[in-house]
């Protein structure tokens, strides 16, 4: 018996110092006593000397989305997002970290003699206990503690019969809850929600994500959006500039009244300006991309021109899109549908969480120990002095490991098995916890349904607003086409004499509102399908974007 307990508290004690691997590499002290140095440092921004050729930053759509990756600081931010929650699995495993616990003082006394027993005038005494423990929580539930003690006294004390006297004492103890935290589930439920709330946070993440390449990709249309809105603006310039050109060569010749060219002047003068303010639109827009890139932080490429390269027109599937094929993509790729779904698996733990508090905690408690005894051992005889002595017989040498023979032969051991109840006669509190834990769970299932319903309302809009844009982009094609048409029909009447002037303004106009309808709807057509591929959750797919 005594071999079995000496046996299973060696292999305890074996347990708790395997789990502290850590302890003895030189990593352990360097980590724990380094100074931690709180400053921060970013890294410039990658890549974009790559794409600078002849003096310009020339960029395709592709290797835009390349350099957002790789520089956009929202991007970087939310990348960081999920490292706390990575932290807080690790946080959930601390619960079953070993703790040792070492103890040593040393006492110096002198006080007046109480006895003649005791030999002295002053009693001097000089104690140093130790103690050193190990104790640990196991994933079952199970709370053991592996503790030693010794201790050393001296005294000038005659009537002592060890001086010095050592003693020391082995004690192995456990706690096994019975009802409450039993088992391993129960007690691995907060690593479970940890790692639950860590793919929370990779959805949201993920989400957040496709939004913010969203952005960027509008961004880079916005750019383009602005420059053909210049191109646009230039040629209804170069347009007035020519019609006043050859108003002005009719009215040297003296086929036109001087009253009747101030018309067209300021025609051109308003073509001015909107081709100005259609020059600083696209400033801003350059300046909003170079931030996407991180191309502002850069002092050298910041001042480079931009030449984006991809084509404003797009090839399109005349056929219509199939909603609900479209419907049911969204609801097996949205990342913010996992999230709300994995919300719910999270309240169920918490459930669990609240019924296990509601629970009596009833407990098994064990201990054994084990005691030794040594030191110089003085025998004395029965016979005292007047003074209050007696004489030393014999003195027998001794020593630590008298103390540690008895202690490890277990020949003055002692034994303790029990159990412990804590019953809560009411806990309001545990009620509380587990009527919320519902609450939230319900309100999760109605944010999970509201969802859904949310992703099939945006998917079936941004199928009929692709529609629509497919449509605008043919008609407004077939406009420009007429408008073409109309203006040189209506030059060549001008230039016959049977046309007005005021018939050729007219004319520019519509031909430059139909180019910029063109125009606007080509970019509102590239916007569509960004948003329809945002609402299927599959916009980084499409743009091959691999997060890891």
């Amino acid at each position: 018996m005594r071999y079995r307990l000496l046996v299973a508290g060696l292999i305890l004690s074996a347990g708790a110092f395997a789990q502290l691997t850590s302890f003895p590499k030189p990593n352990y002290f360097r980590e724990t006593f380094q100074n931690t140095v709180p400053k921060v440092e970013l890294q410039p921004p990658t890549k974009l000397k790559d794409f600078v050729a002849d003096g310009k930053l020339e960029l395709s759509l592709k290797n835009y989305l390349e350099l957002v990756m790789a520089n956009n600081t929202d991007i970087q931010i939310q990348k960081l997002s999920v490292e706390m929650p990575k932290n807080a699995i690790m946080r959930a495993f601390g619960a079953w970290d070993p703790r040792a616990t070492a103890q040593f003082t040393s006492t110096r006394s002198t006080s007046p003699a109480t006895s003649l027993l005791e030999g002295a005038t002053d009693v001097k005494t000089l104690s140093q206990p130790a103690s050193f423990s190990v104790t640990q929580l196991l994933p079952t539930g199970t709370n053991y503690t592996v503790s030693f003690s010794g201790s050393k006294s001296t005294s000038n004390n005659s009537f002592n019969s060890y001086n010095p006297a050592l003693s020391t004492g082995l004690s192995i103890g456990f706690t096994q809850p019975l009802l409450q935290n039993r088992g391993t589930y129960v007690n691995r439920l907060t690593l479970m929600i940890s790692r639950s709330s860590l793919r929370f946070s990779e959805y949201q993440m993920r989400s957040q994500m496709i939004n913010l390449v969203s952005s960027a990709e509008n961004a880079y249309w916005d750019v383009i959006n602005a420059r053909e809105n210049l191109r646009v603006a230039i040629s209804a310039e170069q347009t007035a500039n020519q019609f006043l050109e050859l108003q002005q060569r009719q009215l040297e010749l003296g086929a036109l009244s001087p009253l009747d060219i101030y018309a067209q002047q300021q025609r051109v003068a308003q073509s001015k300006v909107n081709t100005a303010q259609a020059r600083f639109r696209l400033v801003f827009t350059e300046d909003a991309l170079r931030k996407q890139i991180g191309a502002d932080l850069d002092p050298d490429v910041r001042k480079l021109p931009i030449v984006l390269t991809e084509p404003v027109d797009i090839a399109v599937d005349a056929q219509e899109s199939d909603r609900e094929g479209l419907v049911q993509k969204a609801i097996a790729n949205r990342p913010d549908l996992k999230g709300a779904t994995q919300n719910l698996d999270i309240d169920d733990l918490r459930i669990q969480q609240s019924r296990n508090a509601l629970l009596p905690n009833l407990s098994l408690i064990g201990n054994y120990t084990a005691n030794g005894r040594g030191g110089i051992l003085v025998q004395r005889s029965n016979v005292f002095t007047e003074n209050g002595t007696s004489s030393v017989i014999t003195t027998l040498p001794g020593g630590i490991g008298d103390a540690f023979s008895q202690m490890f032969g277990f020949g003055y051991s002692s034994y303790q098995l029990g159990l412990r109840l804590n019953f809560p006669l009411k806990s309001r509190a545990a009620s509380a916890d587990l009527a919320d834990s519902l609450v939230r769970k319900k309100q999760d299932a109605l944010t999970l349904r509201t969802t859904q319903q949310s992703i099939r309302l945006g998917v079936l809009n941004s199928v009929t607003n692709l529609e629509s844009a497919k449509e605008s982009v043919k008609l407004a094609k077939v406009a420009l086409d007429f408008a073409d048409k109309n203006l040189d029909a209506a030059n060549k009447k001008y230039e016959l004499g049977t046309g007005l002037q005021l018939d050729v303004a007219t004319a520019q106009d519509q031909r430059v509102q139909a180019d910029s309808s063109v125009v606007t709807n080509q970019i509102q057509l590239r916007r569509s399908l960004i948003t329809l591929l945002v609402q299927t959750g599959t916009l980084l797919e499409e743009r091959g974007i691999v997060i890891q």
